[in-house]
């Protein structure tokens, strides 16, 4: 099964429409969807002060980004077609969501918040450390390689090169997040139940969701400093944003705030639209067995 091919852009409406909602009362955001977009996370310092492009500068942008990712460009060197959209791929043959945002970051500048001397000396002594060493063993072996978590799956979700897809289920006092990367599932107690004790901490934080409106409002604490979000403590709080805009999109919007990272909150905001299934399963390499291979190569050299 195939995704559709790229919409071309198209201007958001400036007016909220509530989408129908499922017999809680509640917006219903259950569907598949993907995050797959054009736009930068931060703003390009040619378009410094520009949050918006006009609908024509949109197009153009989105004409230029999908050029650069096609795999059609690589056509002189194989005669193939490559169906790449069942993964996204290429941007190119997916549905890519509408936006006139020059940035996901929104606010005036744009751009990721300067970190604090603090976090700026954590993140120098974590180069020093794993300069010339991260071959060492696999300790040293990024968590991403090993098909744990990735740094785009969330929370909080972004785009990413390829897997941006997501799908939303919906019960009663549950939300369920189900990633199409790393295939991680979030399940969010909407039924006001409090966080976790602080010193239990997850790969994914511990999310706690409720409505405001038709807006889901899901309050994540609790994270590990195994996996840091942009070089992030555990004492990162984040508070992510869905409101269903029209019946294939939501505005996904998370505000980061970790002021042992950061000078000050930051908020992003993500277009997702609706996409045909299915998701597909992530096997990442081969079995999920590469760190275990090499490990056992490398035992096999020891012996010759």
């Amino acid at each position: 099964m195939t995704r559709r091919r790229f919409a071309p852009l198209l201007p958001m409406a400036a007016v909220l429409i509530c989408a129908p909602a499922p017999a809680t009362g509640q917006s219903d955001f259950e569907g598949i969807w993907t995050s797959a977009s054009v736009v930068p996370l931060e703003r390009p310092a040619h378009l410094k002060g520009k949050e918006f492009y006009t609908k024509e500068e949109a197009a153009e942008n989105a004409k230029r980004v999908l050029g650069m990712t096609s795999w059609e460009r690589l056509g002189s060197q194989a005669p193939e077609h490559y169906n790449m959209s069942q993964y996204g791929l290429d941007l190119s043959q997916v549905k890519v969501a509408a936006t006139l945002r020059t940035s996901l970051i929104v606010g005036p500048d744009g751009r990721v918040p300067p970190l604090t001397p603090e976090a700026q000396k954590r993140s120098a002594e974590r180069a020093a450390r794993n300069r010339g060493h991260q071959f060492d063993g696999p300790e040293n072996r990024p968590l991403q390689e090993r098909c744990i978590i990735y740094s785009t799956e969330g929370p909080p979700m972004q785009p990413s090169a390829y897997n941006s897809n997501l799908q939303i289920v919906q019960g009663t006092g549950y939300v369920a997040i189900v990633q199409e990367m790393i295939h991680s599932t979030r399940i969010i107690p909407t039924d006001g139940r409090p966080h976790l004790p602080p010193d239990i901490c997850q790969w994914l934080g511990d999310s706690r969701g409720h409505w405001e409106g038709h807006t889901l409002v899901v309050d994540t604490t609790n994270f590990t400093d195994k996996a840091p979000f942009r070089g992030s403590t555990a004492s990162l709080h984040l508070v992510e944003r869905f409101t269903r805009v029209d019946d294939d999109t939501i505005i996904y919007e998370f505000t980061a705030d970790d002021l042992a990272t950061w000078t000050r909150p930051w908020t992003a905001q993500v277009t997702l639209a609706r996409i045909d299934g299915p998701l597909f399963e992530f096997a990442c390499h081969e079995g999920n067995l590469g760190i275990a291979n090499t490990l056992k190569g490398a035992r096999a050299a020891e012996k010759q």
